[in-house]
């Protein structure tokens, strides 16, 4: 399994009155715009929970790594965290992860976040901003002026960057809640612009909607969802099972081609950590992308997908740790 590693405490930061940012000494590793660390809470019920944050920092600007947190509801981790984190205190935490994030921050990047959404978007603002040459513009719903999550940091960035970045907020305390005709019109001038979009599922239905109605290319919006995880990556990977069928796979990862047996009981991600191949993940239940791969040939069947769309399912894209082969013969690509 990916190794796990310690982080200490630098400061807790309280951004709004159910919101904080955990700042951590320079941990050593390195990360992109838009991704996310999956923490391990402790519990008395099962020893600990796993639970994933994104980085609202970024490795352009910023000296030491944060991630941003907003309590919710019956949150075991959100309220974990606002309530008992200090500095001094260690976190562990498996390495970065995540697709949320810019191939180019040279890109015109149009960015749709509501709520604690803002956390990875704030990490690509700012490092578009700091090392790309592009323009930026954000669509940031709140329920009112107090839940906004670095409102004074956005407004000194749009102050600075007046040419580069432009903010709309949007308050459902004074416009109601946002629908996917206000959403494209605020939009469409920017209908060009790689789109990414985080945030409670009803708002990002109706960003995707709005954008539908743009024409906007499927492969040009990205989409980041979370959900409280299940299963804990910190536990030691599944031994691969025996099994009355085998498949083979052939997996080209970072450059370098690799063949196996795969059992038909065993995961794909299961069978690459066993084979001792750094294989990315986070979650190892469908729920956050981490581990996504590309079916370049055969076929899989997938346990659980809370993430995928039909769309990324038509371009090939699986999530490894849900897959099972279906043919004698599969290739993927983590390329």
């Amino acid at each position: 399994m990916t190794e796990s590693f310690r982080l200490r405490v630098r400061e807790v930061v309280r951004e709004t009155p159910d919101a904080c940012s955990v700042v951590f000494d320079s941990p050593g590793f390195d990360y992109r715009p838009g991704q996310f660390l999956t923490l391990r809470i402790p519990s008395d019920r099962c020893g600990s929970v796993a639970r994933c944050y994104s980085l609202s920092s970024s490795p352009h600007t910023d000296t030491f790594p944060q991630v941003t947190v907003k309590r919710t509801v019956d949150g075991y981790g959100s309220n974990w965290i606002c309530d008992s984190v200090t500095a001094g205190d260690e976190l562990e935490s498996l390495p970065p992860a995540g697709i949320f994030t810019p191939s180019s921050l040279d890109e015109n990047l149009l960015l749709f976040a509501a709520g604690s959404g803002i956390t990875p978007v704030m990490s690509i603002v700012k490092s578009a901003l700091a090392s790309g040459g592009g323009r930026v513009v954000l669509v940031y719903a709140n329920r009112d002026e107090r839940s906004v999550i670095f409102a004074r940091e956005l407004t000194e960035l749009a102050g600075r960057h007046p040419a580069r970045l432009v903010v709309h907020h949007w308050l459902e305390s004074v416009q109601g809640l946002p629908t996917a005709a206000a959403l494209a019109e605020l939009a469409r001038p920017h209908a060009a612009y790689e789109a990414f979009v985080c945030g409670p599922a009803p708002y990002m239905t109706a960003v995707r909607s709005a954008l539908s109605t743009l024409d906007v290319p499927r492969g040009r919006v990205h989409v980041e969802r979370f959900k409280s995880l299940g299963a804990n990556p910190f536990e030691k990977a599944v031994p691969v099972a025996a099994s009355s069928r085998t498949a083979s796979v052939k997996v080209t990862l970072d450059g370098t081609e690799h063949r196996f047996d795969w059992p038909a009981e065993t995961k794909l991600l299961d069978l690459l950590l066993a084979r001792g191949l750094d294989a990315p993940y986070s979650c190892r239940e469908g729920a956050c992308s981490a581990c996504s791969c590309r079916l370049v040939s055969g076929e899989v069947k997938m346990l659980n997908n809370d993430v995928l769309e039909e769309e990324d399912l038509a371009d090939g894209i699986r999530l490894a740790c849900q897959s099972l082969p279906v043919t004698d013969e599969v290739e993927i690509s983590y390329e």
